[in-house]
């Protein structure tokens, strides 16, 4: 049973890096960048060929070439290097904690996929309409790798959060 508390994260961790694969070879091939391939429950939901050379929110997509290396390929593989590390060697690492840094790992790695091997930017899909909300007619462009990462960092919160409520209280009474 251990074995399988240990190693379903890293295959969910595989099946989100195929599946943000697949779907972006299709979106490639198939829809023109810049064009809505699918509209889904009204205008809700956009299907549609969008490119990011930056970070969330095109953040640094202008900055110089080193520097985009340095932020957006070799700091991301030190990080899920040092996550994947972390994963085996943590004693006692939680189911939520687990599950997190798949998410975080199979998502990091679909974008930084992308960052190497599409100079043109990652390939982003999603376009959710916010109908005004915080200002913003449509959400940023985003792709399953992005919504692993944010699902990830959520559990992340969560994990933490449950195992600082679970630690005994400093001079607190044991029963």
């Amino acid at each position: 049973m251990r074995g399988m508390k240990v190693w379903f994260p890293l295959v969910a961790a595989a099946a989100i890096i195929i599946a943000d694969q697949v779907v972006k070879i299709f979106i490639v091939t198939h829809v023109p960048e810049g064009r809505i391939f699918s509209r889904m429950f009204g205008d809700f939901i956009w299907i549609v060929h969008a490119r990011n050379t930056g970070a969330a929110f095109s953040l640094g997509a202008s900055s110089a070439p080193l520097a985009r290396f340095l932020f957006f390929i070799a700091f991301p593989v030190v990080v899920l290097g040092g996550l994947l590390v972390y994963y085996f060697r943590a004693q006692n690492l939680s189911t939520p904690l687990r599950w997190s840094i798949g998410l975080i790992l199979g998502g990091g790695t679909g974008n930084l996929i992308d960052r190497i091997f599409r100079p043109e930017g990652v390939v982003d899909f999603i376009s959710v309409n916010m109908y005004g909300f915080l200002g913003m007619e449509r959400f940023a462009t985003f792709n399953i790798a992005d919504s692993a990462i944010t699902i990830g960092e959520i559990l992340l919160v969560i994990g933490l959060l449950i195992s600082e409520f679970q630690k005994p209280k400093i001079g607190s009474q044991q029963s």
